[in-house]
């Protein structure tokens, strides 16, 4: 088992940057290749960023590319989310995600956990 627990949200104005913080627990973080993924209110959960296990390859979605960068410490057993030039849009509730598998780190079906998510608010 891998707990996780998602820290950093917040209401933030349009343009500011946000620093979302992802810390587990349980099993060998570096065991796990993470994920963080977004749901808006009526929508699907959507892939937002992942990290592979060493931190050595990271992948983005297209809306967030440029914007958004993906990092994570071992020795502390976190994942960060730095998140630069908010928009309106990209309000949502984010989740972090820990899979073993070792590629479609776009598809929330390879993941074994997450945690309970953050709330990201961007007001226009």
């Amino acid at each position: 088992q891998v707990q996780l627990v998602e820290s950093g949200g917040g209401l933030v104005q349009a343009g500011a940057p946000l620093r979302l913080s992802c810390a587990a627990s349980g099993r060998t973080f570096g065991n796990y290749a993470m994920g963080w993924f977004r749901q808006a209110p009526g929508k699907e959960r959507e892939f937002v960023a992942a990290i592979r296990r060493s931190g050595g390859g990271t992948y983005y979605a297209d809306f967030v590319k440029g914007r958004f960068t993906i990092s994570r410490d071992n020795a502390k057993n976190t994942v960060y989310l730095q998140m630069n030039s908010l928009k309106p849009e990209d309000t949502a509730v984010y989740y972090c995600e820990a899979t073993m598998g070792y590629s479609g780190y776009g598809d929330r079906r390879i993941y074994d956990y997450w945690g309970q998510g953050t709330q990201v608010t961007v007001s226009s």
